[in-house]
């Protein structure tokens, strides 16, 4: 009896999503005395194992998959089903990653079991025999609770769970497991690949963030939110709205059609706060809310409301954090 836990790499390392999906398996294993498991594909994932186990794996299977491709998950669809076939996990978690949600569909598939998609939270029961799932519905506007006792996949919304404060274990079991890819050509085949270079922190790892909307009028204001995020060591953010009018690029997206972030701080300035956008920030620990309308949706999730005219009131904040700093 186990949880199973495939951590993806993100370029050779041991990324934040496998963090934060290994600390919530963790959690439950431990209320229902099972071991975690943590399924790693070749690659440099042999040299990982310790970090794998600091972050929650009691032990960790390195499937080795010849001639993997990562643009045709069916490459290394099999090894992972059959790895999961002989261990028949309670649970099999997945990062709500690209390749993670094109696996788990097919991993529950091949293995008859249920699925739940993007999880923002997973607990035990009181009564210690169901793991519940929440997940979003009807565009984020409603939770819904699943009930699961085993056979279930799912795979979990980025920035939903947070990784283990402290290490867990720094040896734990490893074992190798050789692997032959399905038969026939691939599917699909990369192309070219299109890199968007990023400066300054990442959005999606921003203790602070700082989010226009449409209400900011234009792309020239955004030079204002960006040295408020700079001051505070954060990043710039925007709604659907402000991305779709052309004044941020797409990666800067944020909402249940964009990213996920969690951050300490989310400063949303003239965004009206629909519930797709909010579904995307729901995590953070502070929200705070700048708009002119007093009746927007933002102040019915907010934890501090401003209600006034952004360019009267983020000039005077950006001010005064300046002389905090100067002090």
């Amino acid at each position: 009896m186990a949880v199973l836990v495939f951590a993806e790499l993100e370029n050779g390392k041991v990324g934040r999503n496998a963090l934060e999906v290994l600390g919530g398996a963790r959690s439950v294993a431990d209320k229902l005395k099972m071991e975690v498991l943590c399924c790693v594909l070749d690659g440099d994932g042999g040299q990982r194992t310790g970090e794998l186990g600091q972050a929650g794996a009691d032990r960790v299977i390195v499937v080795k998959v010849a001639t993997a491709n990562p643009s045709d998950p069916e490459s290394y669809l099999a090894a992972l089903a059959e790895t999961c076939t002989g261990i028949r996990p309670v649970l099999i978690m997945f990062a709500g990653t690209p390749v993670g949600r094109q696996l788990a569909p097919r991993v529950a598939h091949r293995l008859s079991y249920g699925i739940v998609t993007d999880c923002l939270s997973i607990r035990v029961a009181d009564d210690g025999r169901e793991i519940l799932l929440t997940r979003p519905i009807y565009g984020g506007k409603v939770h819904a609770v699943f009930a699961a006792r085993e056979g279930q996949v799912i795979t979990v919304r980025p920035r939903a769970l947070r990784p283990l404060e402290h290490p867990y274990r720094a040896d734990p079991q490893v074992d190798y497991v050789e692997a032959t890819p399905r038969g026939g050509q691939p599917r699909t085949r990369v192309v070219e690949v299109h890199k968007e270079t990023e400066s300054g922190v990442k959005l999606e790892e921003a203790k602070v963030v700082v989010a226009g909307g449409r209400g900011i009028g234009g792309p020239e204001p955004f030079a204002m939110l960006e040295e408020l995020a700079g001051l505070l060591g954060g990043a710039v953010g925007g709604s659907r709205a402000a991305v779709d009018a052309g004044w941020l690029p797409a990666t800067r997206q944020i909402g249940l059609t964009g990213k996920i972030v969690s951050p300490d701080l989310y400063v949303a300035v003239a965004i009206s706060g629909s519930s797709q956008h909010m579904a995307g920030v729901a995590n953070s620990r502070v929200i705070v809310g700048i708009n002119i309308d007093p009746e927007a949706p933002i102040f019915h999730s907010a934890h501090l409301g401003v209600v006034e005219d952004y360019r009267e009131f983020v000039p005077v904040l950006i001010e005064k954090i300046k002389s905090a700093k100067a002090c």
